[in-house]
């Protein structure tokens, strides 16, 4: 095997799940600036969106997971389309028609 390929500063680190807080403690190079103190010492902390704990291939529930609320925002543009389309009829039903000279 070859020597020195691979990296020597494999540590504890603890990677928490930001949809359930669970907290997982294992080996790794990941870089992190966070520490957490777990069961009175200190661990770095990595910040994951989503961990087998809260995948829904894992837990086996179904759900959406819209982090940047894309739904909500397209539900607001279809609201908006939709009162502009009804002012608009209403303006020109309003309106008479010119007459020709």
């Amino acid at each position: 095997m070859k020597k020195n390929i691979h990296p020597d500063n494999y540590r504890p680190v603890a990677f928490r799940d930001l949809n359930n807080d669970k907290i997982f403690l294992v080996n790794s190079t990941a870089p992190t600036n966070e520490k957490i103190s777990l069961d009175g010492a200190e661990y770095p902390l990595v910040n994951i969106h989503i961990s087998s704990s809260s995948h829904p291939f894992f837990t086996g529930e179904e759900r959406i997971v819209d982090i940047e609320g894309r739904v909500d925002k397209f539900k607001a543009r279809v609201a908006a389309g939709e009162i502009a389309r009804v002012q608009r009829a209403k303006k020109l039903k309003n309106t008479k028609p010119r007459k020709k000279e």
